[in-house]
């Protein structure tokens, strides 16, 4: 076992300087961040600014997705409202037309985000989906000032480069737990299965994000082990996102998460992965109320405009939330340091 380290506010600024020089934390620290005293969170919390300020200074990036395919999907998911085993209430649709695809990138330019996700349902594209996607992607690359990610699924190397030479710039494919909780969640597809996406995604030249979801009745350690394992997946951006419990879900019941819990997690991931876009994604107004604007101290991006089946923020609040904190909204879009 690594070698104890003291728990207390004046250890998390020497964490701090360990990441700034590239050194991972040992799991003994990773374990003081997420066990730290709620009174310890301010101090921890400048800590992880440390980091965030170097590589990001005060700039925020805002993300909008698009939910363009929803519901009706073939896995078994127990945190998602569109799976197979959900009974939630939920509209159901076939993929969009081309049309709307681009109306929701118009609104995410309005909205001053510099990248646009596209999202759909199901273990994978169908082919014609694929063809209409990039036919969207096209037209949103010539005519709007935003990035393009999509989120579909699994992919072969062969879709990811479909994908490329439409213009979409990056692929989101979360890993979402460790290797070893991941059978607790979703039973129709392995890890290796996600890991293989990622692959697949980057040998054809797609820039990678890939993130988790806390509060699913993970342990600790499986929380480090995600923050560790990607740190071998090294993706451009990590979107970390928080369990919003949807009635009809088989997590419907789990409130295991509280404001606090969720920035000791942030920070956890800042120190280890300092140099990497971290976005506040989904669940985030549910789960940190208040407590939102505390999050751009470890993080620098956010989602805004709402998730799939639920709602968020709108991008005039988190404008406004942004400006309160005096922080800066980064609408230039520069590619994030990896």
């Amino acid at each position: 076992m690594d070698q104890s380290v003291p728990c207390g506010s004046q250890d998390y600024r020497g964490m701090a300087e360990k990441a700034l020089a590239g050194d991972p934390l040992t799991r003994d620290e990773a374990r003081a961040v997420l066990a730290a005293p709620d009174e310890d969170l301010l101090g921890l919390l400048d800590a992880a600014f440390l980091v965030r300020r170097r590589f990001f200074g005060r700039k925020v990036r805002l993300q909008m997705l698009q939910n363009a395919k929803s519901g009706a999907c073939q896995e078994d998911c127990g945190y998602c409202s569109q799976s197979k085993i959900s009974t939630a209430a939920i509209d159901q649709y076939g993929l969009l037309s081309k049309a709307e695809m681009v109306e929701g990138g118009q609104q995410a330019a309005a909205s001053k985000a510099i990248r646009y996700c596209i999202v759909i349902s199901g273990r994978q594209p169908l082919d014609r989906e694929l063809t209409a996607i990039s036919e969207a992607v096209r037209e949103i690359k010539a005519t709007l000032p935003v990035q393009v990610c999509c989120s579909l699924g699994l992919l072969s190397e062969a879709d990811a480069r479909r994908l490329k030479e439409a213009g979409v710039d990056r692929i989101n494919h979360n890993l979402n737990s460790s290797q070893r909780f991941h059978p607790e969640i979703v039973t129709t597809h392995t890890y290796e299965d996600r890991l293989m996406t990622i692959r697949n995604a980057r040998a054809a030249g797609l820039e990678i994000c890939s993130g988790g979801i806390a509060g699913m009745g993970e342990a600790d350690e499986d929380l480090i082990d995600l923050a560790l394992a990607l740190r071998d997946v090294a993706p451009h951006s990590i979107p970390m996102n928080f369990l919003h419990p949807v009635e009809g879900t088989p997590m419907e019941s789990r409130r295991e998460l509280t404001p606090q819990r969720c920035l000791k997690i942030l920070c956890l991931f800042r120190f280890l992965h300092p140099r990497t876009e971290l976005r506040v994604a989904g669940g985030r107004e549910f789960n940190l109320r208040s407590l939102q604007a505390l999050a751009l101290y470890p993080a620098d991006s956010l989602f805004v405009g709402g998730y799939l089946t639920t709602p968020g923020m709108p991008a005039h609040e988190a404008w406004k939330m942004i400006d309160d904190l005096g922080f800066e909204l980064d609408v230039v879009g520069a590619p994030a340091s990896a």
